[in-house]
């Protein structure tokens, strides 16, 4: 399962805009894989740095790259979901929040997508979306590549523990865990939305 990515564009390079039926096909059937379903293999770790480089290329008003990268692999990975099993025994809901904790244990890999607010002109919600494209992004270079893949937040996205365990600063919050790996089985279609429900046209009156 190999990207075979071109190299990236020297600053300032002609990017041409050209019609690709393939992508449109992939984007059309494009779908999140049950993070219960998510196996060994992850991805390798030139194929992780080519979807993060994928990732990275998301929409970012002023340029500001306004988020980051957390990997969550191997041992390192266990460790973490142990702190967070010991955050949940703390709690009084406790066994709820650590049976929610299988979506994160069982994938081999996970990203965690941070947010990185800058104050100044460009406004916070801007730079909030930039780091909700980084996430898509993330994902569709995941199947892309051939593994599954699914963005979820749950409790320990919004924990003031567990953003000091991952190091968040002050400017930061946590915009999805994207969990990665073989999907052991094909994830099926889920309920779309009616487009005539959605979408209007603005008249003048």
């Amino acid at each position: 399962m190999s990207t075979a990515l071109p190299p990236e564009p020297e600053f300032g390079a002609a990017l041409p805009i050209q019609a690709d039926a393939d992508v449109l096909r992939f984007l059309a059937l494009r779908r999140s894989a049950s993070a219960k379903t998510l196996a060994a293999p992850g991805p390798s770790a030139d194929q992780l740095h080519d979807m993060l480089r994928i990732a990275a290329r998301a929409p970012d008003h002023g340029k500001l790259f306004p988020w980051r990268f957390v990997i969550l692999e191997g041992a390192a990975k266990d460790a973490f979901v142990a702190r967070l099993e010991a955050i949940a025994a703390a709690r009084t809901d406790g066994d709820k929040l650590a049976a929610a904790l299988f979506k994160i244990r069982t994938p081999p890999l996970s990203v965690v997508v941070i947010s990185r607010v800058t104050p100044g002109k460009i406004p916070p919600w801007e730079q909030e979306l930039s780091a909700g494209a980084v996430c898509q992004n993330l994902l569709l270079a995941a199947q892309a590549t051939g593994f599954g893949a699914n963005w979820i937040t749950d409790w320990y996205a919004y924990d003031a523990d567990v953003d000091a365990l991952l190091g968040l600063a002050d400017n930061e919050r946590v915009s999805g865990y994207v969990h990665i790996g073989a999907a052991s089985e094909a994830p099926q279609e889920r309920v779309r939305p009616d487009l005539e429900s959605i979408v209007t046209r603005w008249t003048a009156t």
